[in-house]
């Protein structure tokens, strides 16, 4: 029988059962979302195969890190040269395809709604 071939958007997604186990693995000893929220950035620190390259704003930039800013939210720490910006991970566009373990910033942004 021969293979199917996914599309892009089918193969970037994970299933809802996959994401809400992602999710409480990162949140199981967590009693807040600042808790919450660094779970997911070790998470993400420990599975994202990084540096990456992805395009923000039209302009190509290397994913170098994850960090967490003073008011807890989860960023993406870009590069192009000598420059570097932080980028909400929320806000981070993946490149097609997308890295290994990019599945832990789909369950932190599904988290984030509360959609799960």
């Amino acid at each position: 029988m021969p293979l199917r071939k996914l599309t892009k958007k089918a193969a970037r997604r994970t299933s809802k059962s996959r994401l809400a186990q992602l999710i409480e693995q990162a949140t199981v000893d967590c009693y807040n979302d600042s808790e919450a929220k660094t779970g997911f950035l070790t998470m993400i620190e420990e599975n994202l195969a990084m540096p990456f390259t992805t395009t923000v704003m039209g302009a190509e930039v290397e994913v170098i890190s994850v960090d967490q800013l003073d008011d807890d939210s989860v960023v993406a720490v870009c590069g192009r040269g000598k420059t570097r910006q932080r980028i909400p991970l929320l806000d981070l566009p993946l490149p097609s395809p997308p890295p290994a373990g990019s599945e832990w910033i789909e369950a932190y942004r599904t988290w984030s709604k509360g959609d799960w």
